[in-house]
């Protein structure tokens, strides 16, 4: 087991180290911020309460997970992540709220899903712009159908751009930040939010989903609003965490680097700072009698 974890942490391809103290408190700031901005946890998905088993996909610190555990008691939520250290301390964070309807466990989502077909009528998937490189989204979506159940539904839910904020500094990290990954293999296009959206639209769409609702949501992290602590510590970690992937390209020197970080982090907590990031999620509903649950997977 233990070697079979640390082959799939040798693959890894999230942009960042998985198993970092620091991605872990980042990604349990983030997923409530988002899960606030999207209007909780379940947002766009039909009749809630008829769900019995869930599958989040790339859980993170199992917050969405926890939350719909919380809300629907007589579902059972299965919650998976290339990280043990993310899956650890998600499993604790359920025992200590007495959640017995969910668990987590260690899964690579870039590889075939250890699950056998139509084993659940909700999958969810969020962010994974930074997790799966270009060539390995149609597969990821193939098998989000294949484990779905027919009339069960797939939510996924990605960034419509990298936000846009009044700091210049702040503009030209995020900036720099998508072009790295566009140049690093994440994403369809080097413009907006990496040409994501579009393309996991037309999957829902050739697939003959039924019932797409395309949800978006406006984050405000401007000056003393609710959001803008967690979005602050978010900005400067990515960042950080982003320099050393800058350097290897040479896409800036060290010292321009701290130049816009600084700057960026004196922007921040002016109290003139507006900053706006929109999201979308799209969900659709698989057709109640599927032909095949192994769609033909169409290269870009």
């Amino acid at each position: 087991m233990e070697s079979r974890e640390a082959e799939r942490a040798s693959e890894n391809t999230y942009i960042f180290d998985p198993e970092s103290a620091t991605e872990l408190a980042r990604l349990i700031n983030q997923e409530r911020v988002v899960t606030g901005a999207m209007g909780g946890a379940l947002s766009g998905v039909p009749e809630p309460d008829s769900l019995s088993n869930i599958f989040d996909l790339a859980c993170g610190a199992g917050g969405w997970g926890l939350d719909v555990a919380f809300l629907l008691p007589g579902a059972e939520i299965e919650g998976v992540d290339v990280s043990r250290k993310m899956v650890d301390y998600a499993n604790a964070r359920a025992r200590t709220q007495r959640l017995s309807n969910v668990s987590f466990g260690v899964m690579d989502i870039t590889r075939p899903f250890e699950v056998p077909d139509q084993s659940f009528d909700l999958v969810n998937a969020r962010f994974l712009a930074a997790v799966l490189k270009r060539e390995a989204w149609l597969p990821f979506l193939a098998e989000c159908h294949r484990v779905l159940r027919p009339g069960g539904f797939l939510r996924l839910t990605e960034a419509a751009d990298f936000g846009m904020t009044t700091s210049e500094a702040v503009n030209q990290l995020m900036e720099l930040t998508r072009n790295t990954l566009y140049q690093l293999g994440y994403g369809f296009t080097s413009d907006h939010a990496l040409g994501l959206l579009p393309v996991l639209l037309s999957f829902v769409k050739g697939q003959g989903y039924q019932h797409i609702h395309v949800l978006s949501h406006a984050l405000d992290y401007s000056s003393k609003t609710e959001a803008w602590a967690d979005t602050y510590h978010n900005i400067d970690i990515i960042s950080q965490q982003m320099l050393p992937v800058f350097l290897k390209l040479n896409l800036l020197s060290e010292g321009m680097f701290q130049f816009f970080h600084q700057q960026a982090i004196i922007d921040l907590q002016s109290d003139s700072f507006c900053g706006l990031a929109h999201l979308t999620t799209i969900v659709g509903q698989k057709p109640p009698t599927s032909g095949s649950e192994h769609p033909t997977i169409t290269a870009l």
